[in-house]
């Protein structure tokens, strides 16, 4: 007999925290605001957790995750420039954020737009399924439930 897990949209019961940095705080917005509107509409109960910038958004989602949330999900936008900070804090807060989730077991969807144009950025931000706040959120629910699937035997069996 063969399982197949890969989770499902219905947000019933699930508690998401979001992690958002304020920094390019016009973009994220609206990743917060495409993230809120998805989960409402699968039924997730969500809180927004506000932090200066992305190199927050690990311990933020830590935070949330040693509160009792089912998922995170982290957004924030960073904008290359002419230094390398850009690529500092692109890689340190993607290795956070893995890390939150290894260590606590609690799924983190990563919605850190990393561009190298404002331009990028507000496409990414855009509505409907274009905004990665949007898509993480549906990922964030995604991986909740198929992991809740994954610890009750006979679920997505095939035969």
């Amino acid at each position: 007999m063969t399982r197949v897990l890969e989770g499902s949209l219905d947000g019933s019961g699930i508690r998401v925290g979001i992690a958002a940095a304020r920094w390019n705080q016009a973009i994220t917005d609206r990743l917060v605001d495409g993230a809120v509107h998805r989960l409402a509409e699968l039924g997730a109960e969500v809180l927004v957790l506000r932090v200066p910038g992305a190199l927050e958004l690990p311990v933020a989602s830590k935070s949330l995750a040693e509160a009792g949330y089912d998922a995170i999900v982290a957004i924030g936008t960073v904008i290359k420039g002419d230094t390398d900070h850009y690529d500092i804090v692109v890689r340190e807060s993607a290795r956070g954020l893995t890390r939150v989730s290894l260590d606590t077991g609690v799924p983190v969807a990563n919605a850190i737009l990393a561009v190298h144009d404002y331009e990028h950025a507000v496409e990414r931000a855009g509505s409907g399924e274009a905004n990665k706040g949007v898509e993480a959120a549906e990922a964030a629910v995604r991986m909740v439930t198929a992991l809740r699937d994954l610890r009750n035997p006979g679920v997505g069996d095939i035969s």
